[in-house]
C-alpha cells in the first residue's frame, strides 16, 4: 500500500546518526545523502527518507502520528530502543514491553527521534 515514508528533520546529520543506529540494529544499511541533502534508507521493498521541510519551516511531529517498524523479537525491539536513546532519541509512552491485543499480544517499544517524531518497534508475538 505504501511506496515510502518521508519525515521532516531539522538537522539531517543528527537525524541520520539516530536512524543509522536504530535501523542498523534491525539489519538496515546506513542511510545515504542525495544531492539535495535528503537522507534515504532503501530496501528491496521500502524507502524511508528524511528531509528538511521544503516550505522552509521547522520540522515538527504530527500529534497522533506514529511510524512503526517491524522487528523479529523482543531483543530486537530492546536493541532498537537502546540504540535510539544512545543516539539522540527520547523515550515516550510506556517502557518497552508486552501489550495485550487480539488476536496476538505485541511487544512494543516507543521513541521520539531528534525532531520529535514518534516511532515504535513492534513484534507480533506468537499465539
Amino acid at each position: 500500500m505504501f511506496s515510502h515514508i518521508m519525515l521532516g528533520a531539522n538537522d539531517i546529520q543528527e537525524s541520520k546518526a539516530f536512524y543509522d543506529a536504530t535501523l542498523g540494529v534491525l539489519g538496515y544499511r546506513s542511510g545515504f545523502i542525495d544531492p539535495m541533502g535528503r537522507c534515504f534508507y532503501i530496501s528491496e521493498d521500502d524507502i524511508f527518507g528524511l528531509s528538511v521541510p521544503i516550505d522552509g519551516q521547522s520540522a515538527s511531529h504530527g500529534n497522533g502520528t506514529t511510524i512503526g517498524f517491524s522487528v523479529d523479537g523482543q531483543d530486537a525491539a530492546d536493541a532498537w530502543h537502546a540504540a535510539g536513546l544512545a543516539n539522540g532519541g527520547t523515550t515516550c509512552e510506556n517502557p518497552p514491553g508486552v501489550r495485550e491485543a487480539s488476536p496476538n499480544n505485541m511487544y512494543l517499544a516507543y521513541l521520539r527521534d531528534p525532531a520529535g517524531n514518534k516511532l515504535c518497534a513492534l513484534y507480533r508475538m506468537p499465539k
